[in-house]
This record gives C-alpha cells, sequence and structure tokens, in this order.
C-alpha cells in the first residue's frame, strides 16, 4: 500500500495539489467557488481535462444536470470529477449505475441521500488515507469508510449502508486507477531509457 505516492493531481482534475495548496476533496470544491456559484464549461474542461462535447453528452444523457445560465454549480462539478476519477477503470454505463445506486435519478436532487460535494470530499479523504497507508491493507477498507462516515446523517433508512458499499467500489475503482498510472509511469521509463 505506501508504495503509491499521494497523487500529483487533485483527484478528477488535471491540476496540480501543491499549485492549489495542496487541498483536495471539499477543500477544493470551495475553493473554486468562494467567490462565484458557477463556473462555465471552459473552466471545467481546463479543470478537469474533458471536452466539452464529452461534458455536454453527460448532461444529454441525463447523468449531469443542466447548467443554470450556462454555469455549473459545486454539485454538478463535483458529479464530473467523480465520474472521471472512474473512467479509466470503470465503463460509463456501469458508473452512472453505480451513482443511481446512491443517489437515484441522476437529473434530479430530491431523491439524493448525499450531496455530490460531499461525496467526493468522503472519496479524497479515503483515497488520501489509503495512500498515506492508514488501513494497512484493502482488507480493512470497509471499516476506513465506516470511520469517515461516522458523522453522516441518514436521510431515510439503510442510507449509510448503500453510501459505504457504493464508497467501497469507487474506491477500489479509484485505487485501481492509481495503480494503472503508477504502471504507465513505469512503462514510460522504460520506452525513455
Amino acid at each position: 500500500m505506501g508504495t503509491l505516492t499521494k497523487g500529483t493531481n487533485i483527484p478528477g482534475t488535471v491540476l496540480k495539489r501543491e499549485k492549489m495548496g495542496g487541498v483536495t476533496g471539499g477543500a477544493f470544491l470551495s475553493k473554486i467557488f468562494f467567490v462565484t456559484d458557477g463556473i462555465m464549461l471552459g473552466q471545467i474542461r481546463e479543470i478537469t481535462g474533458v471536452d466539452g462535447t464529452t461534458l455536454q453528452n453527460w448532461v444529454k444523457r441525463g447523468w449531469l444536470m443542466r447548467p443554470q445560465n450556462k454555469l455549473y454549480g459545486k454539485d454538478q462539478v463535483a458529479r464530473i470529477l467523480i465520474i472521471n476519477m472512474m473512467r479509466d477503470t470503470m465503463q460509463l454505463s456501469k458508473i452512472t449505475f453505480l451513482l443511481q445506486y446512491i443517489n437515484g435519478r441522476l437529473d434530479d436532487t430530491s431523491d439524493d441521500i448525499i450531496t455530490d460535494s460531499d461525496l467526493y470530499d468522503y472519496i479524497c479523504r479515503l483515497l488520501d488515507m489509503l495512500v498515506e497507508g492508514e488501513t494497512g491493507s484493502m482488507d480493512k477498507l470497509p471499516q476506513l469508510i465506516c470511520s469517515v462516515t461516522d458523522t453522516y446523517v441518514e436521510r431515510c433508512a439503510g442510507a449509510r449502508e448503500r453510501l459505504n458499499r457504493a464508497l467501497e467500489i469507487i474506491l477500489l475503482s479509484c485505487w485501481a486507477s492509481l495503480i494503472k498510472g503508477q504502471a504507465d509511469r513505469k512503462l514510460e521509463e522504460l520506452d525513455t531509457e
């Protein structure tokens, strides 16, 4: 576990952590939305590296709520980051199934058990703990998730269990992506020798 280092990029973005003061998760989202309630499509492209056509397709498919006055809000950006974090290792249809498992209809927040920004924060906190080796092994991931979500307030019966089960899958996907990235870097080193 300790062989991986904390990602140089903020999860789901192309932004370097050190350029953002080392923040991630909710603190990162708060920095982006400190002076504004929304950001434009072009800014999201710069943050995520995802092209505008892809983002517009996600809106058209109902995976993301439509922007208001061409501006994307904090939870919309968080959802984009979550999808972007997993798409190296999981099919988009499976990602959307997982997000629907957590929050029901993706184009309607009235049935959500957690905001996307809070979900993103949980994911980032857990990723940092995994990378820093606080769990000892992946076998302890469910206990780590429970410790991070212990302050979560259920909006309906069974919501915490549903959230925790989904977080385990998301974290495994993100972990696989980190390992894939490490393998890609090692391969590039071989190629440049």
